[in-house]
């Protein structure tokens, strides 16, 4: 059975130590029940890859609050002043990676690529130690895959079978990361029957998914809110 009744029943056998990828764009489509079971548990040492580390206080922010973090693998620091500061401090390894390798680098882990050249990075510190090499006149440098223990993941809808359906710009990380790790545990915000997804409309297919917990009380923040002033025609940040 797939189907887990509580948080801490679906994280229960992460071990300090442990690498972890964390689905979502910003603060869209973030697993942060899972998250919220990690910062519970107390684990330690853990190496995330995700897209950036969202906000001081929100979802993998609090674990970096705790030190539960020893090294992110992400593509930009963005809206995070203690990610900023425990980086330029070198209390957090950082490793950067430009946002399309990240998501290749995902992808290639869940299909047994085990590394790929891109023109990405090259010439540019982010290349340097690494192997370079020409293809039409046009220089490439050699990125490796990325798999991890454990993926988590938030969808929109999943089955009993562990099919998922994403939303939108959950779409950008949460499918890659379901089919790149040995665990894949996935959050959603509705738990339907089997046969009752439309199997044209399915992002990830359970057979890359091991674990399913439906849960609810979302946030549905936002990262930088934009709203017209009032009577004028410009925006307001």
């Amino acid at each position: 059975m797939k189907i887990r009744t509580s948080i801490d029943e679906a994280i229960n056998d992460i071990q300090d130590g442990a690498t972890i990828m964390a689905g979502g764009f910003g603060l869209v489509g973030v697993p942060e029940k899972l998250i919220e079971g990690l910062l519970r548990k107390g684990t330690r040492n853990l190496t995330i890859i995700s897209n950036n580390c969202g906000i001081d206080d929100y979802a993998l922010g609090t674990l970096l609050k705790t030190r539960q973090i020893r090294k992110m693998v992400a593509s930009y620091v963005g809206e995070n002043k203690e990610f900023e500061r425990q980086f330029l401090s070198g209390e957090l390894e950082l490793e950067f990676v430009p946002q399309g390798t990240l998501a290749e680098r995902i992808r290639a882990g869940g299909a047994g690529i085990p590394a790929f050249y891109t023109p990405a990075g090259v010439g540019t510190q982010l290349a340097s130690g690494k192997e370079t090499r020409g293809f039409n006149g046009k220089e490439y440098v050699l990125e490796t895959a990325l798999t991890a223990d454990f993926a988590f993941v938030k969808a929109c809808t999943g089955d009993r079978a562990g099919n998922l359906v994403y939303n939108k710009t959950s779409c950008n990380f949460n499918p890659m990361m379901a089919a790149a790790a040995k665990v894949t545990v996935a959050e959603v915000e509705q738990l339907v029957d089997t046969g009752e997804l439309d199997p044209n409309f399915i992002h990830t297919p359970g057979i890359y998914v091991q674990r399913v917990i439906e849960c609810s009380g979302y946030e549905k923040r936002i990262e930088r809110r934009t709203v017209r002033v009032s009577g004028g025609n410009g925006p307001c940040h």
